[in-house]
């Protein structure tokens, strides 16, 4: 496994090694067929390159937290409107991402829309997508727009219980804007039958909660 991601962290410059060196040899010691392994493997290493990138190697450095590593492998990417189309979302996604950590909201809203215009490869993905852009929307007050988002990421489903519960309590803070009490009440049902875990989630839930039940509907 290390070795593979050592040919991938490589593979450019080995690519352009070895046609390097197929040109040498086939200008002074033979021809072309001869040395036409080398133009292949070279060829195949550069499109690879350019057209699949690194985006394995981001895998471990973002499981440890090693948020530079990650940002070192994405700036490697020198041309991403190369990558194949399910890389290239995944790409946007990741950068999308790194920007919401860095509190950069615009450019978070940029990437996560790109990504979701390219399609993401997995459906639990695309919903992960949609409901960060929801939750930018919430935080510039363009309800409207929270709430579309909102709804197609819980139609293309969210990969766990901690954000699909924050996707119903949105929808709760939502309808309830909208003064349409039973809907909002509906969703803070499912929530609440979520049973997330996370401090910030549960907070939120209790403090819902206190006045929830007193509201008609």
């Amino acid at each position: 496994m290390k070795f593979y991601n050592l040919l991938i962290k490589y593979r450019f410059w080995l690519s352009m090694l070895a046609i390097v060196i197929g040109v040498v040899l086939n200008l002074t010691v033979s021809g072309f067929w001869p040395v036409f392994p080398l133009y292949f493997v070279g060829l195949i290493g550069l499109l690879s390159h350019f057209f699949i990138g690194p985006m394995r190697l981001l895998q471990e450095p973002m499981e440890n937290g090693n948020i530079e590593e990650v940002e070192k492998i994405l700036d490697s990417i020198w041309f991403p409107s190369l990558l194949y189309k399910p890389i290239r979302s995944t790409y946007y996604t990741v950068k999308g991402n790194m920007a919401m950590m860095k509190q950069d909201f615009d450019t978070a809203e940029k990437h996560l829309k790109k990504s979701a215009s390219l399609g993401a490869p997995m459906p639990e993905a695309e919903g992960a997508n949609k409901l960060q852009l929801g939750m930018m929307a919430m935080q510039k007050g363009d309800m409207k727009t929270a709430e579309g988002y909102m709804r197609a990421a819980i139609r293309a489903g969210i990969p766990d219980k901690e954000s699909e519960a924050i996707a119903f309590l949105s929808m709760c803070q939502i309808f309830m804007n909208k003064r349409e009490f039973r809907a909002a009440k509906d969703f803070f049902r499912k929530a609440k039958a979520c049973k997330p875990t996370t401090k910030q989630v549960v907070d939120q839930i209790k403090e819902i909660e206190k006045y929830i039940s007193r509201v008609p509907g």
